[in-house]
């Protein structure tokens, strides 16, 4: 019966993207556009340097010196191995999707254990810095100073889930490997031990990591499109309205503004539409929509979980664990955000660049910069690595043939 339900949900839901395709075919267009000019723009150019890195790393055993030499902080610490100090830095510097790539990646390479997979991957995606200062709060809000307090809530909550997270499946009877001592010797051991475990060139190793950072991307991208038109489209039929009105409903018991639930309610989706729409909401404070846009980065949007859903689909990765911990992410954010809100960003307003504390003397004009660059240059990076791909599978398809 539980599979004939879901039989009749999938096919359900197929049907009615195909009628509103139909029904509303430019704004379909137009949201299919939007999505691209996105993945385009700025995910790919951005996120490929850092997964063809991580590539090399791990297949140089580099991931494998780092993680002799932090796991006395990492265990204690998160529970998990010293590998994820490299999968959690990547994945902050990065962005979302990067945790879960590594984190299946270093699972595949039998380097963490399946809980300790599940742990790491719950609070090793992050948006990046680039998308929060430059992207949302510059971009959107026009407030560079908001960028700071948003960061601080997203970058310390991801950590106290993880403090959190390291007592999940605690009983489990997974073998691990400990190390309780700092060995610079040993760590480099394991690096050569690992590099003359991978037999394959250089050459091959490298291009193995374009093809690989590639098809992730090229998933990605799809995912990106395909809720960027989606939620335009039950915008378009009146699902989100009703929906959010629900969502009202619930924000108000809590105190928030109920005009806040639509743009919540579209950022659960897609996370930019979301902030954009929570900047362009005419509210009386900026306090409330700083608590809603903090949970709604941290809980990643379905498009982000799609995304790490069928990332770690390739492994025995649970996606479970990873859905909780973004609601505790996002609970967390929020009530950062509601501590920090007055300290980091209101006191900052009214006293201007007086007894700024040090954590707030960050200057957001880099990532600003950096955005702009990479929305300049963005599409001719993507066209000119996927011919770099394209050529790279010509080239290994021609060897074959001429083997045979």
């Amino acid at each position: 019966m539980k599979s004939k339900i879901k039989s009749i949900t999938l096919a359900g839901g197929a049907l009615f993207v195909a009628f509103a395709l139909i029904k509303f075919p430019k704004e379909a267009l137009d949201a299919s556009t939007r999505g691209i000019d996105m993945w385009w723009g700025t995910v790919f150019p951005s996120l490929l340097p850092f997964f063809i890195t991580a590539e090399l790393l791990i297949g140089f055993g580099v991931v494998r010196f780092i993680g002799v030499l932090f796991e006395p902080i990492m265990r204690p610490l998160f529970n998990v191995p010293g590998v994820g100090s490299f999968v959690w830095a990547m994945g902050m510097a990065s962005g979302y999707p990067s945790g879960a790539k590594l984190t299946a990646r270093l699972r595949q390479e039998k380097q963490l254990t399946k809980i300790e997979a599940e742990r790491l991957v719950s609070f090793t995606n992050a948006s990046n810095p680039l998308f929060i200062i430059a992207a949302v709060s510059v971009g959107f809000f026009h407030d560079a100073q908001l960028g700071i307090l948003l960061a601080i809530c997203h970058y310390v909550g991801n950590a106290l889930v993880g403090i959190c997270m390291r007592f999940y499946g605690e009983n489990s009877q997974e073998i691990r490997e400990k190390n309780s001592r700092l060995s610079i010797y040993k760590a480099l051991q394991e690096l050569h031990r690992t590099r003359l475990k991978d037999t394959r060139p250089f050459g091959k190793i490298l291009g193995d990591a374009v093809i690989n950072s590639v098809q992730t991307l090229l998933m990605i991208g799809g995912f990106i499109i395909l809720f960027s038109v989606f939620t335009k489209l039950i915008y378009l039929v009146g699902i989100s309205t009703i929906l959010a009105g629900g969502l009202a409903v619930i924000m108000n018991l809590v105190g928030l503004p109920t005009e806040l639930a639509l743009p919540m309610f579209s950022g659960l989706f897609e996370i930019t539409l979301g902030a954009q729409l929570i900047a362009q909401t005419d509210v009386t404070s900026l306090f409330p929509q700083v608590i809603v846009l903090s949970f709604i980065l941290a809980f990643n949007g379905l498009s982000v979980q799609a995304q790490v859903a069928s990332i770690i689909a390739e492994t025995d990765i649970r996606f479970a664990p990873y859905f909780f911990a973004r609601i505790l992410h996002g609970l967390f954010a929020s009530l950062l955000a509601i501590i920090l809100f007055k300290p980091l960003y209101l006191n900052q307003q009214v006293s201007g660049a007086r007894d700024i504390p040090v954590v707030s003397q960050a200057n957001p004009e880099p990532w600003s910069n950096a955005f702009q660059t990479l929305q300049t240059y963005g599409p001719m990076i993507t066209l000119f690595s996927l011919a770099v791909a394209i050529f790279i599978v010509a080239l290994r398809i021609n060897s074959k043939h001429n083997y045979l």
